[in-house]
């Protein structure tokens, strides 16, 4: 009897072992995961930034080139004004005219620079929000990840908050698609305005992008993207989770919004988030607004 207690004892404290390993590991791979989205997110805003920033040097580059220029006209001017007035000083007042008019172009070249680079500044501290999709999409492309984009309907303004939900939720798919896709993969991107809101769609064909990379022939590939009904239903019924989905599905409920994703069975990923009333959204629905 004692010694089949101690053998219960010790099979007691190997479950308890077990089952604390098990949860520790979990902990780590979740932690991992959230890492690598953030990662992803913050290396796609760092190459979104440094393409607004290369354009607006490439402008700069342009005015500085006219500004030296109109700097180095106006003190060949000068010098020559100084031997004219000692020489004839009655055109003193017509020279000193017209460097005054060269110095306002001057002047006006270098603040022209200076405008660009304070907006510069004041792009690189905003938050993206749709106009960068566009850059989005040429860093996803150069990534390798085949960008089609589609629009429809007639855009209407977005507050600030609203717009920022929607290009994470587009950064968001598309960094998954590029982490579980790779190279390789098409992912079509759809916004549909509607009449008081906003369709975003964003459907990739990840698995196929993967089984292409690792078929060794056509069977192979026919094998690896094969599915059935049941996987159909199966992924229609799944609960997909993450630390990435997470934050798309809060994203989306914050503004009213319905999220849904899922695996396409021998596809790939999609993910749909439909805002039925974002224009007259606020993104105070359901918010405690108390300040007491």
């Amino acid at each position: 009897m004692e010694s089949w207690l101690t053998v219960s004892t010790v099979l007691a404290v190997l479950v308890v072992g077990l089952l604390a390993l098990w949860l520790v590991t979990l902990v780590r791979a979740r932690r991992v995961v959230f890492d690598r989205t953030a990662a992803e997110r913050l290396r796609i805003d760092l190459q979104l930034s440094l393409a607004e920033q290369q354009g607006r040097l490439g402008i700069i580059r342009d005015l500085q080139d006219v500004a030296v220029l109109s700097v180095a006209r106006l003190i060949t001017r000068a010098e020559g004004a100084r031997y004219t007035a000692e020489s004839d000083p009655s055109s003193a007042v017509r020279v000193a005219t017209a460097l005054v008019d060269d110095g306002r172009v001057a002047l006006a070249d270098m603040r022209r620079v200076l405008t660009i680079v304070r907006e510069g500044e004041s792009v690189a501290a905003a938050q993206p929000g749709l106009q960068s999709a566009n850059d989005l999409f040429r860093v996803m492309r150069d990534a390798g990840v085949t960008v089609v984009f589609t629009e429809s309907g007639e855009r209407f303004p977005l507050k600030p908050g609203a717009e920022l939900a929607v290009f994470r939720i587009l950064q968001s798919a598309l960094a998954n698609t590029l982490t579980h896709g790779g190279r390789g993969t098409e992912a079509r991107v759809t916004i549909t305005w509607t009449q008081d809101g906003l369709q975003l769609l964003v459907a990739d064909d990840g698995i196929r992008a993967v089984a292409r990379r690792d078929s060794a022939d056509a069977a192979d590939f026919a094998a690896r993207t094969k599915y059935t009904i049941d996987d159909d239903l199966k992924a229609l019924s799944a609960n997909v989770a993450g630390a990435g989905i997470t934050q798309m599905r809060e994203r989306t409920a914050m503004f009213g919004g319905i999220f849904n994703a899922g695996t396409v069975p021998g596809v790939g990923f999609t993910v749909t988030a439909i805002f039925p009333s974002l224009r007259f959204h606020n993104g105070i629905h359901g918010v405690d607004l108390d300040c007491s």
